[in-house]
């Protein structure tokens, strides 16, 4: 038997044969078999058969999935890339400067990348669990025009399997309208690995989303949100904001500056009002 399935697994290795999705099916349900007879003829199963058959049993409900297509696998390789972008310029903790610092402790930093141009990052902590920010940014996501006053829209264009969407955000007007319309598309991946979670994102190009007319198209990233519970004080969490856009036109960089860390001090303020909001009943 083992022979055989050798040969059947060895098959679905060649890529015109990945995507018959019976074949694999087939495959897996005879490893399952094979080791379920391995275990019978022992006391108990061995660990690894126990380690196999888990992974097999996590393969077989895999394959049931819809394989994603080539442009679906772009956006999610983009999603990874901002991820890992974003997470070390974070990771590396030199020649950040102070912008500002609000009377409740929330910080903002920036500082100037060779490759991306300068870069800010809020530092806040929120007094809410981190199920609940994450919940708040994550799976509303398409709420924040709601409370957030910098936001008119954020729509999700695609979703791409359980980590990667496709959204299009347009900008509030500024007061006076210095800055002018502004509309971004985005990749946007979301990771959870313990108790951190990080929501990272990044400027791409989506065919059912062509420039708007009355907006200019800016570009950001890699941009994330980093969400840990505080040390000791689970209710509790730090959020970390890196944010990078292009906000494109003639603007000077003085005015962009102040636009931008402004925006975040004021998405900290917003989104604990929001948060502190009755819970509909």
């Amino acid at each position: 038997m083992l022979p055989a399935t050798s040969k059947l697994c060895a098959a679905i290795s060649y890529r015109h044969l990945r995507n018959m999705t019976g074949l694999r099916r087939q495959a897996a349900v005879a490893i399952s078999q094979e080791l379920s007879r391995l275990a019978c003829r022992s006391p108990g199963p061995s660990t690894w058969i126990h380690q196999v058959r888990r992974r097999s049993s996590l393969l077989s409900s895999r394959l049931e999935e819809k394989p994603f297509s080539e442009m679906e696998m772009s956006y999610i390789k983009q999603g990874e890339e901002a991820l890992q972008k974003s997470l070390r310029i974070l990771e590396d903790q030199n020649d950040w400067k102070t912008e500002t610092v609000a009377g409740n402790g929330d910080k903002v930093l920036s500082k100037v990348l060779p490759d991306v141009g300068k870069v800010f990052r809020l530092e806040v902590v929120v007094d809410q669990p981190l199920d609940t920010v994450y919940g708040e940014l994550v799976d509303n996501m398409e709420q924040m025009g709601d409370w957030n006053p910098n936001v008119k829209e954020v729509r999700i264009l695609e979703k791409i399997g359980k980590d990667t969407v496709i959204t299009h955000e347009k900008a509030a007007a500024t007061p006076g309208n210095i800055v002018g319309p502004r509309d971004f598309v985005s990749v946007r991946c979301s990771k959870r690995r313990g108790s951190t979670c990080v929501l990272a994102g990044m400027s791409t190009t989506y065919g059912a989303m062509p420039e708007q007319e009355g907006f200019i198209r800016a570009e950001n990233g890699p941009t994330c949100m980093v969400l840990r519970p505080v040390s000791g004080s689970p209710s509790q969490t730090r959020l970390t904001w890196l944010l990078s856009i292009d906000l494109k036109g003639w603007l000077p960089k003085t005015i962009i500056n102040q636009v931008l860390s402004q925006t975040q001090v004021d998405f900290a303020k917003h989104l604990r009002q929001r948060l502190a909001r009755p819970v509909p009943v």
